[in-house]
Parts: structure tokens; C-alpha cells; sequence
């Protein structure tokens, strides 16, 4: 069975969808077969794997209201061994159409459960929100992973979501685990960064990733260009961390697997 992890946090400009672009890159680059879902209406993760969100079709709005087979939408990246269920624009009022649907915060799971193609996981990229939305991710995911940005504001409405968290486990999906927080945007000169690194980690415990997320212009630039950082800049501090952070999760989720000697290759452009 494929590990379904939604990476959300209600706060935008925190790393969410440079995370589970690259999270779910990293992971194909260590050779498990990924499948990346946009469940964000901006659509960006879709557009950061190399596909143009206004004419993706058909897309996970399809699935979502129409009970389209989630199969139908899954295209192939450039990169072997990560799929895109993307997304288009008609997301945007998908999460006012869900309201008066049955069974509405069950969409999501129940297309996954019919999925025919076998994924060792599947990365769900999540609104900024705690709307219908995410409460899908999160019924059908069964870890919870929370890029936390290192800056002033870190940790606020973090209480909140975490009541979310606890609800939607305690009344819909029993399996989901908050496998930890993961800091991004981390910069090692600045007296703030590492303040807010301690206080995460007080908050987190354990659970918290060890690998941080570095503060990176490359990171920046990829999206631009349509390409994961592995294809963009596969040397960069950024790949790097996000390669690191794929073989931690994999390490949670498998700990009797071999750790992987794989290394990004370099396939995109150079500006």
C-alpha cells in the first residue's frame, strides 16, 4: 500500500508547494514511484512539474465532483518515476460546489482507494486553508507533514490547525498520524532562524525533521521554469536538502530499507 502524506499548513508562503514538489521528486530520485496530487486551486504544483494549469485536463476537479476515476487524470513528468494529478482553474470553486455534495470530505479518499496504478507514495499538496479541500487530504492521507517557514510568525495559528488535525482524526480518519514539522526557508547566519528553530522543536519533540530546508534562490527559480530543483540546479544546497529530506521520510515510513546511494542528475537547463 502506498503511504499518502498531505503536506499542508494554513498559512501560506511557508514552503508547502516547494515542498511537495520536491519531497515527492526526491522520493522518485530514490526510485520510489510517486504520485504528486495538486489539491491546491492556484495550481502550482502542476505548473512546477512542467504543465501548464490552465489547460490540464482532465483534472482533479473532474474527480473530485464528477467521481472521475483518479486514474484518468495521472500524467507522466519529465522525471522517471514521479506522476501528476494536476489541476486547472475550475478547482478555484470546487470548494463551494463540495458543500452541497454527499459525502464531500470523502471525495478524495474514495478515488484513491480505487486507483488501479500501485505508488510507494503518494504526495497531496494542499490549499493555504482549512477548508473542504484540505479536510479531503486529510481524510484520505495517513501522515500529516507541516513545512513551517523559520521566521517571527512560525508558529502562529499552529494551535488552530492542530485542533483541525485532532478532529478530523478523531471523527473521520482514526489512521492519520502527524508524522512532524519541517523548517523551511532556514537560515543558519541569522540569530532569528535559529530562535524560531528552537522554539519548533520544543513544539514538535521528536517528530520534528532533522533536515531543514535552507533559504535558497534556486529554490526560487525553479518554478519559473516548470522543472523540480533536481532537473533545475541538481547541485545546489537546495537539492541537497530536499534529497536528504526524501531519504529521512523513507527512513520513517520503511526502516527496514536500504538506504539509497542515489544522487540527482543534472537534466535541466542552466541560466
Amino acid at each position: 500500500m502506498a503511504e499518502i502524506l498531505a503536506i499542508t499548513n494554513q498559512k501560506g508562503g511557508v514552503g508547502k508547494t516547494t515542498t511537495a514538489v520536491n519531497l515527492a521528486a526526491g522520493l522518485s530520485v530514490c526510485e520510489k514511484k510517486t504520485l504528486l496530487i495538486d489539491l491546491d486551486p492556484q495550481g502550482n504544483a502542476t505548473s512546477g512539474v512542467g504543465f501548464n494549469k490552465k489547460e490540464y485536463s482532465p483534472s482533479i476537479y473532474q474527480v473530485l465532483l464528477e467521481l472521475l476515476p483518479l486514474e484518468k487524470t495521472i500524467k507522466e513528468t519529465s522525471l522517471k518515476n514521479l506522476f501528476l494529478a494536476g489541476t486547472g482553474q475550475e478547482l478555484i470553486g470546487a470548494e463551494i460546489e463540495l458543500t452541497q455534495v454527499i459525502g464531500r470530505e470523502n471525495r478524495l479518499k474514495g478515488a484513491l482507494k480505487n486507483l488501479g496504478t500501485p505508488f510507494d507514495y503518494i504526495i497531496i499538496d494542499c490549499p493555504p486553508s482549512l477548508g473542504l479541500l484540505t479536510v479531503n487530504a486529510l481524510t484520505a492521507a495517513n501522515r500529516l507533514l507541516l513545512p513551517i517557514q523559520a521566521e517571527y510568525y512560525a508558529l502562529e495559528g499552529l494551535a488552530q490547525f492542530i485542533e483541525t488535525f485532532n478532529h478530523v482524526r478523531a471523527t473521520i480518519n482514526p489512521t492519520l498520524k502527524l508524522e512532524g514539522g519541517i523548517i523551511t526557508m532556514f537560515d543558519a547566519r541569522m540569530i532569528l532562524s535559529n530562535q524560531v528553530k528552537e522554539e519548533i522543536s520544543k513544539f514538535f519533540g521528536a517528530s520534528l525533521f532533522q533536515t531543514m530546508i535552507p533559504r535558497s534562490v534556486r529554490l526560487a527559480e525553479a518554478p519559473g521554469f516548470g522543472q523540480p530543483i533536481f532537473q533545475y540546479d541538481a547541485k545546489s544546497k537546495g537539492a541537497e536538502a530536499y534529497l536528504a529530506l526524501a531519504k529521512e521520510l523513507i527512513q520513517r515510513c520503511e526502516p527496514t530499507a536500504a538506504p539509497t546511494s542515489e544522487q540527482p542528475q543534472e537534466t535541466g537547463v542552466q541560466p
